[in-house]
């Protein structure tokens, strides 16, 4: 039997042993359940606007900090199991992405850290695990520059890159021109960014990553407004965080992938790894930067130890 008429067969037998309740006539019923105190699903910014969150477990928390151009939702096959493992997981769409108000301003990684401080404080998190992912680590270390690190207990580098400093200049020769950058958002964003995602599947992924697992980030992507797209990709190319990361002082654990095309091992995440006091960089062998659909067992496994240690 192949994997979808199992997955056909496991629905008839649900319906038949009475799962879905019947009517008399054989009609699926539809009940209400009663529902509970209503929670806001939304927090407020300093400047006034609204980030969408979701709020899953109990324990200590893990926030989760979505790649460029990608919302909350990539974070699910990480934050599912680890919720069920004692861990409160707490994840936000970034301003401009998914739920979240498309703002028309804001996007430097002053205003995304401070976004980042009133989910904190909101909920008034403490003793934290931070993830972030792709420009989501530029937004962990200005957190720590701007508000300091009294609600952080831990950090977590996922595929960064942002850091070190990716734009290239007189002391980072071997970083990329900024007319480069800037061709590539004009001329490749704001042209026809759907099918620049569509080009751009093979290195993200691994040639067995299931089609379907795909093109659901392709849509999620698709979701995020080209004022955040083009903005979030100016903020992460041209922001140096040479200075800031040696000031990290707690325990920082940094994974890469290998053969991450979007963010090279070599240029982001072993130096990044370097400057930070302390920091332990685990590479992943044969991951592509969207490690965490391609790689989310072990991805998860390594959250999970990490956040207990």
């Amino acid at each position: 039997m192949n994997r979808r008429d199992a997955l056909k067969s496991t629905a008839t037998f649900t319906a038949a042993a009475g799962v879905l309740p019947t009517s008399r006539s054989g009609a699926v019923e539809t009940r209400t359940l009663a529902a509970g105190p209503p929670r806001s699903s939304y927090i407020d910014t300093p400047d006034g606007q609204s980030l969408f969150y979701k709020d899953w477990g109990s324990g200590e928390p893990v926030v989760f900090l979505g790649a460029w151009a990608l919302p909350s939702d990539m974070w699910q096959y990480q934050m599912t199991p680890l919720s069920e493992q004692g861990l409160r997981c707490v994840a936000y769409d970034r301003r401009g992405h998914g739920r979240s108000s498309q703002a028309g301003a804001g996007y430097d990684y002053d205003t995304l850290a401070d976004d980042l401080a009133a989910v904190l404080d909101t909920l008034d998190l403490r003793d934290v695990v931070l993830v972030g992912m792709s420009m989501a680590t530029g937004e962990m270390v200005r957190y720590l520059t701007r508000h300091g690190a009294r609600r952080i207990a831990r950090l977590v580098f996922v595929g960064t890159a942002a850091t070190p400093f990716p734009m290239q200049s007189a002391d980072n020769p071997e970083g990329i021109p900024a007319e480069r950058f800037e061709y590539f958002r004009r001329h490749v964003l704001l042209r026809d960014f759907p099918t620049w995602i569509e080009e751009n599947r093979p290195p993200f992924f691994v040639p067995d990553t299931p089609p379907e697992i795909q093109e659901w980030v392709r849509t999620m992507m698709l979701s995020t407004s080209m004022k955040a797209v083009v903005e979030c990709n100016r903020c992460s190319t041209e922001t140096d965080f040479r200075p800031e990361l040696p000031r990290i002082t707690v325990p920082t654990l940094v994974i890469h992938g290998d053969k991450d095309v979007s963010a090279p091992l070599d240029r982001t995440g072993r130096p990044t790894a370097k400057m930070i006091p302390g920091a332990e960089l685990r590479i992943y062998e044969g991951a592509p930067h969207g490690l965490f659909v391609t790689h989310m067992a072990q991805l998860t496994k390594d959250l999970l130890a990490f956040a207990k240690e």
